[in-house]
């Protein structure tokens, strides 16, 4: 048997993900990083894009917010406020919260609510990427 990885996911959600799969590919604070069986331990913060999840021939993509990823030999542990597999996410809706959040932005609004809307903005485009760079 292969040599596998585990993959857990949480969410404020819940577990969103938990399987053995062969590679993770993810957006670090310091750029792409690609995580094998074996990898090094690590802990990092993870910002909002797309994470590849590659188990035997198929890919798996989803779009993903901020959060922090715990890597062990054998285990993937990543928390994050957001984690949409491309398949599910609703294209339409996406670009409406992308909409509203940018006419939101336009407004006056205080420094916290900037905070909160540009989170949301961010978390819509990372959705918007994942969809559209890889329609399902």
């Amino acid at each position: 048997m292969a040599d596998t990885l585990r993959l857990e996911i949480v969410t404020p959600e819940g577990m969103v993900y938990s399987e053995d799969v062969d590679m993770v590919t993810l957006e670090g604070v310091e750029g792409q990083m690609g995580i094998l069986p074996h990898h090094t331990q690590l802990m990092t913060q993870i910002v909002p894009g797309e994470m590849i999840v590659v188990k035997g021939a198929r890919e798996q993509y989803l779009a993903v917010g901020e959060g922090l990823v715990s890597v062990t030999g054998d285990r993937v542990a990543v928390v994050t406020d957001m984690a949409v597999a491309a398949e599910n996410i609703d294209e339409a809706k996406a670009e409406e919260a992308r909409q509203r959040a940018a006419a939101r932005l336009q407004e006056k609004i205080s420094d916290e609510e900037v905070a909160s809307v540009n989170a949301s903005l961010i978390r819509s485009l990372a959705q918007l990427r994942a969809k559209r760079r890889h329609r399902v």
